[in-house]
């Protein structure tokens, strides 16, 4: 059993530091350091007290100069940490103040992450893993600072293992410490206004980061120009900077950067004792804050970081961050919406897959009023200036990183984005993904854990598609909506019930008009029913009842063509048809209620003749919802995933006696339902739920 979750403050009250706190879910062994190997070397778990005389949580406030990289390839995660130092009120959210290695110690720690949605604590014990007496992992500057260190210990816990921290994009783990909103960009297809939504998220405090890309055999390796491939970067400024005589009226585009190594630097212009700093007064060289030392941060012009780095990574933050940037923020609107790609059921891949796309989850947006105006400034182009509503889309899919030491990695996603066109908000059918294109997609599909992207849309109502490339690939997701006007958004659904159904004729469509009995009609089927009770008297014998054995003797021999290939109907499947329609609860059927079942059966199976194309003798349960909706029954996405799991096979399919055992069930307990319903609710004693559940 799990154990129940326990709060820090209730460990403050249990332990002291004459009996320190051990963490009993993420022990000091060697399978909370990496779950794949070995460590190269016999770590010791030591705390703080045990490696300098005077521990601190921060020394002198937190800096990103705290934050040395060990021997984790954790960079992402460092240069997101980097950034995390340059908010003091996020920091403070992440890092709590309530603690401390003076009063009231205890041994262990707490700090707060966004994870989809929420902010979770994670509580570790201060035991850390050492080598010779030094720190393995990310450490400070000041040997007896251990904020970086123990903020990095409780994210391994978070995602089960240090080694679950290999490799990853700074983005994530920018939302993490945020739970702000990320976008990235490939910067040799950067839009033309990019410097200018740099600046602009600068100033409204959000977190930027920047990589070079890298094949296998080139992580981490140093190019000429000091510049590190397959390293995650912190962009910890962006500036517009006038030079009288530099040879241009427009200011210098400089952009700050950070390598979370603490050393190594770009070379070329710009750079910390490059030439052009002379243009440069030394009182705006202080303000900029130049450091010439080689502590890793350097300042690089737009064009140069342009050429150079090939990803940039912005996280917006919500609107819940606190007042007190670097100026008034803009306010975004949010929308979050949570779901699931189920096997058979809400997995339809990619429109590669035309047959099971329409399955897909459906989210639907409503964006109600254009931007405001803004004519702010020379960066940008004549299509950043278009009429339209900004929106953010976000497809965050969940516990990836988690799941990794099961050899469970990201599956890969992307999502579509299509416009309704005649204003009725509805689940959109196969046919209109065949025959209409999406307004906005995502760029790619790309397994990493979120893709984004931004667009801008006229005001209206919007289809977001999720999914992933493959059909019947599971997971849940987090999709996120950000949007500088009004918006909102709702997973589509429908309401499970009872609809009415057009007749059918015999081509199969409705008839224009409903058809009058006439007296022959009337005649027919007066014979037909007489003919019925012959037959049927003939098999009851006196008693005139049907049981359920009966019922599987009658069924497996009059449906034995549709039944070929498969066992027949269960003596199960036969129990629950009579109890679906044994009014009198008598365990048999009489007459009238075993021919309003056989006339109903008769139906169901024409039904599933239709799905079943192939003449298999199954259909895919993809199609069991517009199945069920032929005969008369609409069923939310809950339910449909209950009915999915219940009847349908391990292929994902389903055969003829499932599904009328599927229909039959659906139909009692929705007429149940009805009959006790009073103001949309039912009302059942104990006993009476447990007769409906039991009994059908």
């Amino acid at each position: 059993m799990p154990r129940p979750k326990v709060a820090y403050k209730d460990i403050k009250r249990e332990y002291s530091s004459s009996r320190l706190y051990e963490d009993p879910e993420f022990r000091a062994v060697d399978s909370s350091l990496f779950f794949s190997t070995k460590p190269p070397r016999p770590f010791e778990w030591k705390r703080p007290h045990e490696l300098c005389q005077d521990p601190k949580l921060f020394v002198g406030g937190a800096s990103r100069f705290d934050i040395a990289q060990g021997e984790l390839g954790d960079c992402w995660f460092l240069a997101a940490l980097a950034s995390l130092s340059l908010d003091d009120y996020l920091l403070k959210k992440v890092c709590p103040e309530d603690q401390n290695f003076d009063r009231n110690y205890c041994g262990a720690f707490y700090f707060m992450f966004w994870q989809y949605g929420k902010w979770v604590e994670v509580i570790v014990d201060d035991r850390l893993p050492t080598y010779n007496g030094r720190l393995v992992f990310v450490h400070s500057q000041e040997k007896n600072e251990f904020w970086s260190a123990l903020l990095e210990k409780a994210y391994a816990k978070l995602h089960g293992s240090y080694e679950a921290l290999k490799g990853g994009n700074t983005v994530e783990a920018m939302e993490d410490f945020t739970g702000g909103f990320s976008e990235s960009h490939d910067l040799k297809k950067a839009p033309k206004n990019l410097f200018k939504i740099m600046f602009d998220a600068y100033n409204h405090d959000s977190q930027m980061g920047c990589s070079i890309d890298a094949n296998p055999n080139e992580i981490e390796a140093k190019l000429s120009n000091g510049l590190i491939k397959g390293h995650a970067y912190t962009i910890t400024d962006v500036r517009r900077v006038p030079i009288p005589g530099y040879g241009s009226s427009k200011p210098i585009r400089l952009i700050r950067i950070r390598n979370p190594w603490g050393q190594t630097e770009w070379k070329g212009r710009w750079s910390d004792n490059s030439s052009e700093w002379k243009s440069i007064p030394e009182s705006e060289r202080n303000r900029l804050g130049l450091v010439t030392d080689d502590d890793g941060e350097f300042w690089m012009e737009y064009g140069d970081f342009i050429r150079e780095y090939n990803r940039v990574d912005i996280c917006h933050l919500s609107p819940d961050k606190s007042p007190g940037g670097k100026k008034k923020s803009k306010k975004w609107v949010t929308n979050e919406i949570e779901g699931a790609w189920q096997k058979h059921m809400s997995a339809g891949g990619c429109r590669n897959f035309p047959d099971t796309f329409y399955i897909n989850p459906q989210i639907e947006m409503s964006l109600e009023e254009e931007d405001d105006e803004d004519d702010d400034d020379e960066d940008d182009d004549p299509a950043a200036k278009q009429k339209g509503c900004t929106v953010m889309i976000g497809l965050l899919q969940k516990d990836r990183r988690k799941q990794m030491k099961m050899g469970v990695g990201n599956l890969t996603i992307g999502f579509a984005v299509y416009e309704y066109k005649d204003g009725k908000i509805v689940k959109l059918p196969k046919d209109y993904f065949l025959y209409n294109a999406s307004k906005a997609r995502s760029h790619t599909f790309i397994n990493t854990r979120e893709i984004m992207g931004r667009f801008k849309l006229p005001p209206g109502h919007y289809c977001i598609v999720p999914s992933t490339f493959e059909p019947n690939q599971e997971g849940k997701f987090l999709i996120r909506i950000y949007s500088l006007k009004g918006s909102s958004s709702v997973t589509l659904d429908e309401k499970t019930g009872i609809v009415d159904v057009p007749k059918q004729g015999p081509s199969g469509r409705a008839p224009a008009k409903p058809e009058k009995k006439t007296a022959e009609t009337i005649a027919a089927e007066d014979a037909m029913k007489t003919k019925f009770y012959d037959f049927f008297k003939k098999v009851t014998g006196d008693d005139m009842e049907v049981d359920a054995w009966e019922l599987q003797e009658i069924l497996n021999a009059a449906l034995k063509k549709e039944l070929a290939g498969s066992d027949g109907f269960s003596i199960d499947a036969c129990k629950s048809i009579v109890a679906a329609c044994d009014e009198d609860r008598s365990g048999k059927l009489g007459f009238e209620e075993f021919m309003d079942m056989w006339m109903n059966i008769n139906a169901w199976k024409n039904v599933f003749t239709r799905y079943d194309k192939d003449k298999s003798g199954t259909f895919n349960t993809f199609e069991l919802r517009d199945a069920l909706k032929s005969i008369g029954y609409t069923v939310s996405n809950k339910t449909f995933g209950a009915l999915v799991l219940r009847f349908a096979n391990r292929k994902g399919v389903i055969n003829l006696d499932e599904f009328i055992s599927c229909v039959i069930k659906l139909k009692h307990l929705i007429e149940s339902f009805q009959e006790n319903m009073s103001r949309g609710v039912a009302q059942y004693n104990l006993d009476e739920f447990l007769a409906v559940g039991m009994y059908s």
